[in-house]
Protein backbone atom coordinates (compact mmCIF):
# COMPACT_ATOMS: atom_id res chain seq x y z
CA UNK A 1 0.00 0.00 0.00
CA UNK A 2 1.40 3.45 -0.55
CA UNK A 3 0.87 5.93 1.99
CA UNK A 4 0.67 9.36 0.34
CA UNK A 5 0.79 12.46 2.54
CA UNK A 6 -2.47 14.06 3.10
CA UNK A 7 -3.34 17.65 1.32
CA UNK A 8 -4.47 20.34 3.88
CA UNK A 9 -7.55 21.44 3.56
CA UNK A 10 -6.59 24.52 2.13
CA UNK A 11 -5.27 22.83 -1.02
CA UNK A 12 -7.56 20.08 -1.08
CA UNK A 13 -10.68 21.94 -1.12
CA UNK A 14 -10.01 24.38 -4.28
CA UNK A 15 -8.77 20.94 -6.18
CA UNK A 16 -12.35 19.56 -5.27
CA UNK A 17 -13.87 23.08 -6.59
CA UNK A 18 -11.83 22.38 -9.63
CA UNK A 19 -12.57 19.30 -10.74
CA UNK A 20 -16.54 20.15 -9.96
CA UNK A 21 -16.12 23.10 -12.74
CA UNK A 22 -15.93 20.10 -15.02
CA UNK A 23 -19.41 18.85 -14.33
CA UNK A 24 -21.69 21.33 -15.83
CA UNK A 25 -19.11 21.18 -19.10
CA UNK A 26 -20.03 17.45 -19.12
CA UNK A 27 -23.81 17.40 -18.22
CA UNK A 28 -24.01 20.45 -21.34
CA UNK A 29 -22.40 17.76 -23.57
CA UNK A 30 -23.60 14.75 -22.92
CA UNK A 31 -27.22 16.24 -22.83
CA UNK A 32 -26.67 17.56 -26.30
CA UNK A 33 -24.98 14.65 -27.85
CA UNK A 34 -28.22 12.70 -26.13
CA UNK A 35 -30.41 14.79 -27.77
CA UNK A 36 -28.56 14.82 -30.98
CA UNK A 37 -28.66 11.01 -31.24
CA UNK A 38 -32.01 10.74 -30.37
CA UNK A 39 -30.13 8.19 -28.02
CA UNK A 40 -29.20 8.40 -24.33
CA UNK A 41 -27.61 5.09 -24.05
CA UNK A 42 -25.78 5.96 -27.00
CA UNK A 43 -24.68 9.44 -25.66
CA UNK A 44 -23.52 8.21 -22.52
CA UNK A 45 -21.55 4.93 -24.56
CA UNK A 46 -19.72 7.67 -26.63
CA UNK A 47 -18.66 9.55 -23.09
CA UNK A 48 -17.35 6.53 -21.56
CA UNK A 49 -15.82 5.09 -24.83
CA UNK A 50 -13.64 8.13 -25.43
CA UNK A 51 -12.89 8.58 -21.06
CA UNK A 52 -11.60 5.06 -21.48
CA UNK A 53 -9.70 5.49 -24.67
CA UNK A 54 -7.98 8.41 -22.87
CA UNK A 55 -7.11 6.72 -19.70
CA UNK A 56 -5.65 3.97 -21.42
CA UNK A 57 -3.01 6.54 -23.20
CA UNK A 58 -2.68 8.37 -20.02
CA UNK A 59 -1.48 4.56 -17.89
CA UNK A 60 0.57 3.76 -20.57
CA UNK A 61 2.43 6.67 -21.53
CA UNK A 62 3.05 8.05 -18.08
CA UNK A 63 5.41 5.65 -15.74
CA UNK A 64 2.68 6.36 -12.79
CA UNK A 65 0.23 5.15 -14.66
CA UNK A 66 2.28 2.50 -15.65
CA UNK A 67 3.04 1.68 -11.87
CA UNK A 68 -0.64 1.33 -11.40
CA UNK A 69 -1.68 -0.79 -14.12
CA UNK A 70 0.92 -2.86 -12.69
CA UNK A 71 -0.60 -2.56 -9.16
CA UNK A 72 -4.70 -3.54 -10.40
CA UNK A 73 -4.77 -7.19 -10.80
CA UNK A 74 -2.45 -7.99 -7.64
CA UNK A 75 -4.73 -5.78 -5.46
CA UNK A 76 -8.09 -7.23 -6.52
CA UNK A 77 -6.01 -10.65 -6.25
CA UNK A 78 -5.21 -10.08 -2.93
CA UNK A 79 -8.22 -8.65 -1.74
CA UNK A 80 -6.60 -5.37 -0.26
CA UNK A 81 -9.93 -3.71 -0.44
CA UNK A 82 -13.71 -5.22 -1.39
CA UNK A 83 -13.29 -6.59 -4.68
CA UNK A 84 -16.98 -4.90 -5.73
CA UNK A 85 -14.87 -1.79 -5.64
CA UNK A 86 -13.80 -2.25 -8.77
CA UNK A 87 -17.57 -2.03 -10.11
CA UNK A 88 -17.63 1.65 -8.80
CA UNK A 89 -17.55 2.84 -12.64
CA UNK A 90 -20.94 1.34 -13.11
CA UNK A 91 -22.29 4.06 -10.83
CA UNK A 92 -20.33 6.48 -13.07
CA UNK A 93 -22.30 5.00 -16.01
CA UNK A 94 -25.67 6.00 -14.04
CA UNK A 95 -24.55 8.97 -13.14
CA UNK A 96 -24.14 9.66 -17.43
CA UNK A 97 -27.03 7.72 -18.72
CA UNK A 98 -28.58 10.45 -16.06
CA UNK A 99 -26.99 13.26 -18.05
CA UNK A 100 -27.74 12.02 -21.40
CA UNK A 101 -31.65 10.83 -20.62
CA UNK A 102 -32.75 13.73 -18.35
CA UNK A 103 -30.79 16.93 -18.90
CA UNK A 104 -32.91 17.79 -21.91
CA UNK A 105 -35.77 16.68 -20.44
CA UNK A 106 -35.66 18.25 -17.01
CA UNK A 107 -33.36 20.90 -17.69
CA UNK A 108 -29.99 21.77 -16.22
CA UNK A 109 -31.28 23.65 -13.12
CA UNK A 110 -33.31 21.01 -12.15
CA UNK A 111 -31.05 18.07 -12.49
CA UNK A 112 -28.50 19.93 -10.58
CA UNK A 113 -30.95 20.12 -7.71
CA UNK A 114 -31.46 16.31 -7.84
CA UNK A 115 -28.04 15.37 -8.15
CA UNK A 116 -27.05 17.72 -5.19
CA UNK A 117 -29.57 16.89 -2.60
CA UNK A 118 -28.37 12.79 -3.19
CA UNK A 119 -24.99 13.41 -3.33
CA UNK A 120 -24.92 15.60 -0.22
CA UNK A 121 -27.12 13.33 1.83
CA UNK A 122 -25.30 10.44 0.91
CA UNK A 123 -21.70 12.13 1.59
CA UNK A 124 -22.79 12.72 5.17
CA UNK A 125 -23.55 8.42 5.26
CA UNK A 126 -20.70 7.47 3.62
CA UNK A 127 -18.68 9.45 5.95
CA UNK A 128 -20.49 8.31 9.12
CA UNK A 129 -19.87 4.66 7.93
CA UNK A 130 -16.45 5.03 7.54
CA UNK A 131 -16.63 3.54 3.71
CA UNK A 132 -13.66 5.69 2.39
CA UNK A 133 -10.06 5.96 3.16
CA UNK A 134 -10.17 9.12 5.53
CA UNK A 135 -12.37 6.83 8.07
CA UNK A 136 -15.37 7.25 9.85
CA UNK A 137 -16.22 11.09 10.83
CA UNK A 138 -18.57 12.37 13.24
CA UNK A 139 -21.80 13.68 12.18
CA UNK A 140 -22.20 16.72 14.00
CA UNK A 141 -24.90 19.88 13.70
CA UNK A 142 -22.43 22.00 11.71
CA UNK A 143 -21.69 19.53 9.20
CA UNK A 144 -25.53 18.74 9.33
CA UNK A 145 -26.68 22.19 9.09
CA UNK A 146 -24.18 23.02 6.17
CA UNK A 147 -25.30 19.94 4.29
CA UNK A 148 -29.32 21.36 4.28
CA UNK A 149 -27.81 25.02 3.42
CA UNK A 150 -26.08 23.94 0.53
CA UNK A 151 -29.06 21.91 -1.04
CA UNK A 152 -31.37 25.26 -0.02
CA UNK A 153 -28.28 27.70 -1.33
CA UNK A 154 -28.27 25.57 -5.01
CA UNK A 155 -32.08 25.52 -5.37
CA UNK A 156 -32.43 28.86 -4.64
CA UNK A 157 -29.33 29.86 -7.40
CA UNK A 158 -31.29 27.69 -10.53
CA UNK A 159 -34.62 29.07 -9.06
CA UNK A 160 -34.77 31.66 -11.80
CA UNK A 161 -35.01 29.09 -14.41
CA UNK A 162 -37.86 26.82 -13.13
CA UNK A 163 -40.04 29.54 -14.11
CA UNK A 164 -39.11 29.88 -18.13
CA UNK A 165 -41.63 28.90 -20.29
CA UNK A 166 -41.93 25.37 -21.02
CA UNK A 167 -42.07 23.92 -17.36
CA UNK A 168 -39.41 22.90 -15.95
CA UNK A 169 -36.05 22.91 -18.35
CA UNK A 170 -38.17 24.09 -21.04
CA UNK A 171 -39.59 20.57 -21.48
CA UNK A 172 -42.89 21.62 -21.18
CA UNK A 173 -43.78 18.71 -19.17
CA UNK A 174 -46.13 18.66 -16.14
CA UNK A 175 -44.81 18.48 -12.70
CA UNK A 176 -46.25 15.41 -12.18
CA UNK A 177 -44.86 13.71 -15.35
CA UNK A 178 -41.55 14.97 -14.11
CA UNK A 179 -41.54 12.82 -10.72
CA UNK A 180 -40.16 9.83 -11.97
CA UNK A 181 -37.51 11.48 -14.39
CA UNK A 182 -36.09 13.26 -11.35
CA UNK A 183 -35.87 10.57 -9.29
CA UNK A 184 -32.87 9.06 -11.45
CA UNK A 185 -30.49 11.79 -11.27
CA UNK A 186 -31.32 11.90 -7.57
CA UNK A 187 -30.39 7.82 -7.15
CA UNK A 188 -27.68 8.91 -9.57
CA UNK A 189 -26.00 11.52 -6.99
CA UNK A 190 -26.58 9.86 -3.93
CA UNK A 191 -24.50 6.71 -5.26
CA UNK A 192 -21.71 9.17 -6.46
CA UNK A 193 -20.61 9.57 -2.87
CA UNK A 194 -19.90 5.84 -2.75
CA UNK A 195 -18.21 6.02 -5.98
CA UNK A 196 -16.12 8.73 -4.76
CA UNK A 197 -15.14 6.35 -1.57
CA UNK A 198 -14.88 3.44 -3.34
CA UNK A 199 -12.33 5.21 -5.90
CA UNK A 200 -10.25 6.69 -3.13
CA UNK A 201 -10.37 3.20 -1.32
CA UNK A 202 -8.41 1.67 -4.73
CA UNK A 203 -6.31 4.39 -5.00
CA UNK A 204 -4.77 3.80 -1.87
CA UNK A 205 -3.74 0.25 -2.44
CA UNK A 206 -3.45 1.11 -6.15
CA UNK A 207 -0.96 4.21 -5.64
CA UNK A 208 -2.23 6.46 -8.04
CA UNK A 209 -5.73 7.64 -9.10
CA UNK A 210 -5.01 7.26 -12.56
CA UNK A 211 -5.56 3.22 -12.25
CA UNK A 212 -8.45 3.73 -9.89
CA UNK A 213 -9.95 6.22 -13.16
CA UNK A 214 -9.24 3.43 -15.47
CA UNK A 215 -10.73 0.56 -13.91
CA UNK A 216 -13.87 3.14 -13.33
CA UNK A 217 -14.11 3.37 -17.27
CA UNK A 218 -13.37 -0.36 -18.08
CA UNK A 219 -16.61 -1.15 -15.76
CA UNK A 220 -18.68 1.80 -16.83
CA UNK A 221 -17.72 1.10 -20.49
CA UNK A 222 -18.56 -2.98 -20.21
CA UNK A 223 -21.98 -1.83 -18.48
CA UNK A 224 -23.10 0.74 -21.01
CA UNK A 225 -21.74 -1.14 -23.97
CA UNK A 226 -23.82 -4.18 -22.86
CA UNK A 227 -27.09 -1.91 -22.23
CA UNK A 228 -26.98 -0.15 -25.61
CA UNK A 229 -26.67 -3.60 -27.62
CA UNK A 230 -29.51 -4.82 -25.72
CA UNK A 231 -31.09 -1.59 -27.08
CA UNK A 232 -30.20 -1.67 -30.03
CA UNK A 233 -31.56 -5.34 -30.72
CA UNK A 234 -34.92 -3.95 -29.10
CA UNK A 235 -35.38 -0.80 -30.09
CA UNK A 236 -32.54 -0.75 -33.05
CA UNK A 237 -30.35 2.47 -33.11
CA UNK A 238 -30.51 6.30 -33.03
CA UNK A 239 -29.36 8.94 -35.05
CA UNK A 240 -25.59 8.97 -36.80
CA UNK A 241 -23.06 9.92 -34.72
CA UNK A 242 -22.33 13.85 -34.99
CA UNK A 243 -19.36 14.93 -36.52
CA UNK A 244 -18.76 18.05 -34.52
CA UNK A 245 -15.58 17.30 -32.20
CA UNK A 246 -16.88 18.84 -29.18
CA UNK A 247 -19.21 16.16 -28.65
CA UNK A 248 -16.60 13.68 -27.56
CA UNK A 249 -15.47 15.93 -24.41
CA UNK A 250 -18.06 14.34 -22.48
CA UNK A 251 -15.10 11.57 -21.25
CA UNK A 252 -12.47 13.57 -20.76
CA UNK A 253 -14.27 15.79 -18.42
CA UNK A 254 -15.42 12.67 -16.25
CA UNK A 255 -11.53 11.77 -16.21
CA UNK A 256 -10.73 15.33 -14.52
CA UNK A 257 -13.51 14.95 -11.84
CA UNK A 258 -12.88 11.54 -11.47
CA UNK A 259 -9.69 11.05 -11.25
CA UNK A 260 -9.26 14.27 -8.48
CA UNK A 261 -12.43 12.86 -6.54
CA UNK A 262 -10.33 9.78 -6.19
CA UNK A 263 -7.15 11.59 -4.94
CA UNK A 264 -9.20 14.24 -2.70
CA UNK A 265 -11.30 11.51 -0.48
CA UNK A 266 -8.68 10.14 1.29
CA UNK A 267 -7.58 13.89 3.17
CA UNK A 268 -11.04 15.77 2.89
CA UNK A 269 -13.59 12.73 3.90
CA UNK A 270 -16.55 12.01 1.34
CA UNK A 271 -18.81 14.87 2.42
CA UNK A 272 -16.22 17.97 1.83
CA UNK A 273 -15.25 16.73 -1.49
CA UNK A 274 -18.65 16.31 -2.46
CA UNK A 275 -19.05 20.01 -1.50
CA UNK A 276 -16.29 21.26 -3.19
CA UNK A 277 -17.41 19.60 -6.31
CA UNK A 278 -20.98 21.02 -5.74
CA UNK A 279 -18.95 24.93 -5.70
CA UNK A 280 -17.40 24.25 -8.80
CA UNK A 281 -20.47 22.48 -10.29
CA UNK A 282 -22.28 25.90 -9.66
CA UNK A 283 -19.66 28.09 -10.66
CA UNK A 284 -19.19 26.33 -13.58
CA UNK A 285 -22.71 26.46 -14.32
CA UNK A 286 -22.95 30.10 -14.03
CA UNK A 287 -19.80 30.44 -15.84
CA UNK A 288 -21.23 28.61 -18.87
CA UNK A 289 -24.57 30.71 -18.95
CA UNK A 290 -22.59 34.19 -19.16
CA UNK A 291 -20.17 33.10 -21.40
CA UNK A 292 -22.10 30.37 -23.42
CA UNK A 293 -26.00 30.63 -22.94
CA UNK A 294 -28.46 28.50 -24.28
CA UNK A 295 -32.00 29.70 -25.30
CA UNK A 296 -34.20 30.41 -22.58
CA UNK A 297 -30.94 30.74 -20.10
CA UNK A 298 -31.72 33.14 -17.14
CA UNK A 299 -28.59 34.61 -14.95
CA UNK A 300 -30.49 36.68 -12.46
CA UNK A 301 -30.05 38.01 -8.78
CA UNK A 302 -30.94 34.83 -7.63
CA UNK A 303 -28.70 32.60 -9.47
CA UNK A 304 -25.75 34.80 -8.01
CA UNK A 305 -26.71 35.21 -4.33
CA UNK A 306 -27.41 31.50 -4.45
CA UNK A 307 -23.95 30.66 -5.69
CA UNK A 308 -22.69 32.78 -3.05
CA UNK A 309 -24.57 31.07 -0.41
CA UNK A 310 -23.60 27.48 -1.10
CA UNK A 311 -20.24 29.01 -1.01
CA UNK A 312 -20.55 29.89 2.35
CA UNK A 313 -22.48 26.76 3.48
CA UNK A 314 -19.80 24.71 2.00
CA UNK A 315 -17.31 27.15 4.33
CA UNK A 316 -19.38 26.31 6.90
CA UNK A 317 -19.35 22.60 6.94
CA UNK A 318 -15.91 22.26 6.21
CA UNK A 319 -13.98 24.21 8.89
CA UNK A 320 -12.56 23.02 11.43
CA UNK A 321 -14.99 23.71 14.16
CA UNK A 322 -14.52 22.74 18.09
CA UNK A 323 -15.22 19.20 18.54
CA UNK A 324 -18.48 19.58 20.82
CA UNK A 325 -19.75 21.72 18.69
CA UNK A 326 -23.42 20.93 17.61
CA UNK A 327 -22.22 17.37 17.88
CA UNK A 328 -25.03 14.62 17.23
Amino acid sequence: MTHAPRLPLIAGLPMAVTAGLAIPVQGRINGALGARLNDGIAAAVVSFTTGLILMVLVSLVLPRGRRGLGQILPALRERRFPPYYAAAGVIGAVFVFAQSFTVGLLGVALFTVATVTGQTLSGLLVDRLGIGPAGKKSVTGIRVLGTVLTIAAVAWAVSPRFGGAGGAGGSGAEPGQLLLPVLLPVIAGFLMSFQQAMNGMATVHYGTPIAATLVNFISGAIVLWLAWLIKLAVAGAGNALPQEWWYYLGGPMGCAFIGLGALLVRSLGVLVTGLGMIAGQLLGSLGLDLVLPTPGTIVALPTVLGTILTLGAIVLATLPWPRGALKR
